[in-house]
């Protein structure tokens, strides 16, 4: 950590990462220690195909490897299933008090993630596993981020083509990072890459603009989106509105500004408009008859002034959020049969240890 500063008496704040907190650039061996952070909802019918396929292919590129599966509140019986994979897979198992979302389980699976390289996927078998050896082979090549890159969007409506097309438009268009379109959270990340994302305190959390945002050398991998092994998706229409919503306001001022614009617009259209009005009475004598014309105005500009503070609201929201400062998910339970040794945490989360059964080295943190 140091302090630049380019104006007299204002200081700055810039976090090196080094060779402690990531690992130094340079020759990477072959085989390096890799975790899988998988974040399951309600995925019991799958789990036990997936583990074992996904351990058989990290199996196939190290001999140190753990699969991190954080259980974002299931309902179902996802615990046993988890749970009942075999020990050769090292799993390790937060379960988290309730559904927090998949942002936030992703955040907890980068907190237990032990490995020199972090692989995030789906627990639904969409993501190709066979797909991670190329990205192992980039991050050989000296990338620090091998991402996903879907080929297409095959399967999607048109509403819904259209709408993430519009909305990465958004995003990029009012944002210094740029979020490719088509990349989600399948992607491999060196360690330095995940430590920076463990940095960053905010509680609304859009993970695809985080990962933009750290930056880093990045290399996109295609990949075919495969059929899930079992069950539907849940992530409705509603549910990629709402983190459509928290990755605008997030990651741009566009819609503050758009509400700038409409009312600089209809400011000086209601001026050249009463401009128009006194010159027809001054040169024409042609009186415009009132009623309609105030009713007319009062609603647009009653509607343009709750779209205004609707906007501002939703900044307002998030603000409200992240003063409150409560963390970001609660572990209920952590089963951790890693055969990776633990490493020492730079920003390690606050945890309460309590007893349980040696062999699965139990913990209850409340993080």
């Amino acid at each position: 950590m140091v302090t630049l500063s380019r104006y007299p008496g204002v200081e700055r704040e810039v976090v090196l990462i080094d060779e402690q907190q990531g690992g130094a650039v340079g020759a990477r061996t072959a085989r390096p220690s890799i975790s899988a952070v998988v974040p399951m909802f309600e995925e019991a019918a799958s789990a036990p195909h997936f583990l074992r396929s996904l351990r058989d292919g990290l199996r196939a590129l190290t001999d140190r490897f753990e699969i991190v599966v954080v259980n974002d509140g299931s309902r179902d019986g996802t615990r046993q299933a988890v749970l009942g994979a075999p020990a050769d897979c090292g799993i390790v198992y937060l379960e988290l008090s309730r559904n927090f979302g998949k942002e936030a389980a992703l955040s907890a699976g980068l907190e237990a993630a032990r490995g020199e390289v972090v692989v995030l996927l789906d627990g639904d078998g969409q993501h190709p596993i066979a797909t991670i050896a190329t990205m192992l082979g980039r991050w050989r090549e000296g990338w620090e981020v091998a991402y996903g890159l879907r080929s297409g969007r095959a399967g999607e409506g048109a509403s819904k083509r259209a709408g993430a097309s519009l909305f990465y438009r958004l995003v990029s268009a009012g944002s210094r990072v740029e979020i490719p379109d088509g990349a989600g959270d399948f992607r491999l990340m060196d360690r330095k890459v995940v430590e920076a994302l463990r940095r960053l305190p905010e509680r609304a959390r859009f993970m695809k603009g985080l990962y933009a945002w750290v930056g880093f050398r990045a290399v996109a991998v295609p990949y075919d989106v495969q059929p899930r092994l079992a069950g539907e998706t849940r992530f409705d229409g509603l549910a990629l509105t709402r983190l459509a919503l928290t990755g605008l306001t997030a990651f741009t001022t566009l819609p503050l500004r758009a509400v700038a614009l409409t009312g600089l617009a209809v400011s000086a259209a209601a001026g050249l408009y009463g401009a128009w009005v006194v010159f027809d009475e001054l040169v024409y004598d042609i009186p415009l008859p009132g009623y309609p014309t105030i009713v007319a105005s009062i609603m647009f500009f009653a509607g343009v002034q709750l779209l205004s503070i609707g906007v501002i609201g939703e900044y307002l929201g998030r603000v409200f959020e992240e003063v409150k400062g409560r963390p970001l998910y609660l572990v209920s339970e952590v089963i951790d049969r890693s055969q990776l040794a633990a490493r020492a945490s730079v920003h390690a989360p606050e945890a309460a240890a309590a007893p349980g059964p040696p062999a699965d080295q139990a913990r209850r943190p409340a993080r």
